[in-house]
């Protein structure tokens, strides 16, 4: 029996995992403290009445033999994807069919899975800093090969997000297939612009490309000109997939609730160059590796976009996103250089002049309580800035700002 030696090319362990270990060891050793955590993206808001109801509702069917549920579609219920179509992607001026809708267990687990569906030789570019879910994934299936001493793996392709560029990666230097894309973007909290999207798409459909396009985080996005959808942007049905979830949007985590959008029209080719579908690719995948996600589950989903539960929804979202402001603000006040917390619920600051974003971490634990995420976590040039979270409950989020403030040395 042998391993899949790739696992042992990765540089570290996974970010949030070692975020924990850290925050264990601290709390062991001062039983007294009271922790704070603003840095792992979960949830702390408790689910909307009437996804409960809803919820409650399916669990309640489960229970009598004539409303009874076993295997569900691999791809979901019609019903759910029809409510999606209707109330997120119609009002956006998208049209799109149940059949070009997967609904799975969280984006997490789609945008990994979905290199199930393609060649092992495509060159997958990623943004840098980046969800570590992206990066990683690729260098577990064999794309990544060995990395260098600042952790970039030479099979991928990465493009810088600094302050000096806005944030704003550059097309490739060279042809890449695979492009992953996160907006609102998860570590650096910034939005992308619809002419920003329509530079991707053009690139994507002069070489041949596939955008994964992570938007998890649309419905924090508040400014009227930034697209929630990377289908709003002319030609992306031809060159993009898209994944979202409900676990941001509508507390989730705890759910796994979240789908995937592969247009009929996205084609991909085989070694011989005749084009196949991805969505008839992926629809084999789900229905060979994957049973669906649970019926009740389902229910509460659909609850998310009723009237009622999307006005209980949109307020968890903006007590989040008032909560950025206070953090964004606060920072700001105190001479801090802050990035997103407007159209996301995250705040990207800059680290105090020559200290690591891991000892940043370690003296705001110390220090203040106070946990938040490493940049360099993210990737080679996420180190000098620090990752916080709006994922709080107010009272935590001002006494945070507020210890920080006593202790913080520019």
């Amino acid at each position: 029996m042998r391993i899949n030696d790739n696992y042992l090319k990765l540089k570290a362990g996974y970010l949030f995992p070692e975020i924990g270990r850290r925050v264990s060891q601290f709390a062991v050793a001062n039983p007294e403290a009271k922790i704070i955590r603003l840095g792992i993206g979960d949830v702390t808001r408790p689910l909307a009445p009437k996804v409960i109801e809803a919820f409650r509702t399916g669990v309640d069917e489960l229970s009598q033999a004539k409303s009874f549920h076993g295997y569900g579609p691999e791809q979901g219920y019609s019903w759910l994807s029809e409510v999606v179509i209707d109330k997120a992607y119609r009002p956006l001026g998208v049209e799109l069919k149940t059949s070009e809708i997967f609904i799975s267990d969280g984006s997490k687990c789609d945008t990994a899975n979905i290199l199930d569906i393609f060649d092992l030789n495509n060159k997958a570019a990623i943004c840098d800093p980046v969800y570590p879910v992206y990066n990683d994934t690729n260098v577990m299936v064999g794309r990544g090969g060995e990395a260098d001493s600042r952790g970039y793996y030479k099979g991928i392709t990465y493009l810088p997000c600094t302050a000096e560029n806005n944030f704003t990666p550059a097309l490739p230097a060279s042809k890449v297939d695979l492009i992953y894309l996160c907006y609102p973007n998860n570590p650096t909290g910034t939005v992308a612009t619809r002419a920003q999207l329509q530079t991707w798409v053009d690139y994507a459909l002069a070489n041949e490309a596939v955008i994964l396009f992570d938007a998890a985080y649309e419905a924090f996005i508040r400014q009227a000109e930034i697209p929630h959808s990377i289908y709003e942007i002319p030609g992306a049905r031809q060159c993009a997939i898209e994944f979202r979830s409900f676990s941001k949007t509508a507390g989730f985590t705890g759910v796994r609730c979240g789908l995937t959008v592969i247009p009929a029209e996205l084609k991909g080719r085989t070694a011989a160059g005749d084009e196949i579908s991805l969505n008839q690719l992926w629809n084999r995948r789900q229905g060979t590796k994957f049973n669906g996600v649970s019926y009740p589950v389902q229910k509460a989903a659909a609850a998310v976009y009723s009237t009622e539960g999307w006005a209980q929804v949109t307020e968890t979202i903006d007590y989040y996103l008032e909560n950025a402001r206070l953090i964004r603000e606060g920072l700001t006040t105190m001479g801090i250089t802050c990035f997103g917390g407007v159209n996301s619920p995250y705040i990207w600051l800059k680290n105090p002049v020559g200290m690591s974003s891991w000892d940043l971490f370690d003296q705001l634990l110390a220090e203040c309580h106070v946990v938040g995420t490493p940049g360099s976590g993210f990737g080679p040039s996420g180190e000098g800035y620090f990752r916080l979270s709006a994922f709080g409950e107010r009272e935590n989020v001002k006494e945070a700002i507020s210890r920080i403030r006593t202790k913080w040395v520019a």
